[in-house]
């Protein structure tokens, strides 16, 4: 339980970060790429940690969801550095 509710606290200051960038009125171009980020580390604390993704025999499932997660994300870039450039 201990390890839950720190987990929360975490997600719970991430948030508070991505609100406090927008209410400050950072640039667009900075603010994007953070929550972004920040998203990013919030679903994997709630795999983890929520979702129990770090019990036993949840190997293989993770192998394979995080491999997809890194070939969408290697993807998106791709595209995206094509539009761009």
């Amino acid at each position: 339980m201990r390890g839950n509710l720190a987990t929360f606290a975490i997600m719970i200051f991430l948030t508070l970060i991505a609100f406090t960038m927008v209410a400050a009125g950072f640039s667009v171009y900075l603010i994007v790429p953070i929550i972004l980020l920040l998203a990013g580390i919030q679903v994997v604390l709630q795999l983890y940690y929520f979702m129990h993704m770090s019990g036993k025999g949840h190997g293989m499932i993770a192998f394979f969801m995080f491999s997809g997660m890194f070939v969408a994300f290697i993807t998106v870039l791709t595209f995206v550095t094509i539009i761009w450039w």
